[in-house]
């Protein structure tokens, strides 16, 4: 796992590249480098996530794993009036993130190194959305969902994308479980994003 992206420190040499994308009709564009996840393309999960997620139209959201950003950047952009909270334990995707809010301009953005809900303390969100590292495991994945319930507002949402044959019918059973409701957001070529509202 000394490669892995899900790490504080990436040990492989930073090579820095630029990934350009449309997503909804708009394009983005954001610095990407080696040590973290899908640096070369926007993955079809984070893809599926971005064009079906479910913004509130006021208050604050949490972008969990954010990695380079991709996701909290759309949603920053695609409602200026949210305030997006995005963090990683991966420092190099922190910088990168940070790197990536300036590029697009974005003001209503801030950016955390930490694991998890850590960086956050106690504060509370409409909505988290998280394309979550499954190869980390469910050590990494099962708190992502079991302590989602007491960083949401009433009626917050949870929006998690996963690969349907990978630890599907465990995360649908995780979700149940924490919010006594589940729901399927969107699926698509494998991927399916799931929905619990607090």
């Amino acid at each position: 796992m000394s490669n892995h992206y899900f790490v504080k420190r990436p040990k492989s040499k930073m090579d820095l590249g630029i990934l350009r994308t449309y997503f909804r009709g708009r394009l983005f564009e954001f610095v990407t480098a080696s040590g973290v996840f899908s640096r070369t393309r926007i993955d079809p999960g984070t893809r599926l996530l971005i064009e079906f997620m479910i913004l509130p139209e006021r208050g604050s959201l949490l972008d969990v794993g954010c990695g380079y950003g991709p996701v909290g950047i759309t949603a920053a952009t695609f409602n200026p009036n949210l305030e997006v909270v995005m963090t990683d334990v991966n420092e190099r995707a922190v910088w990168l993130a940070k790197e990536n809010a300036k590029r697009n301009a974005l003001q209503n953005v801030e950016v955390k190194q930490g694991l998890l809900y850590e960086p956050i303390g106690d504060m509370k969100f409409e909505a988290i959305l998280s394309n979550p590292p499954i190869t980390a495991g469910m050590k990494v994945v099962e708190p992502l969902i079991t302590q989602a319930p007491k960083h949401l507002v009433k009626d917050g949402l949870l929006q998690v994308v996963f690969r349907s044959k990978i630890g599907g019918k465990r995360l649908t059973n995780l979700m149940n479980r924490a919010f006594g409701n589940v729901d399927i957001l969107a699926r698509k070529g494998g991927y399916r994003i799931l929905l619990s509202k607090s």
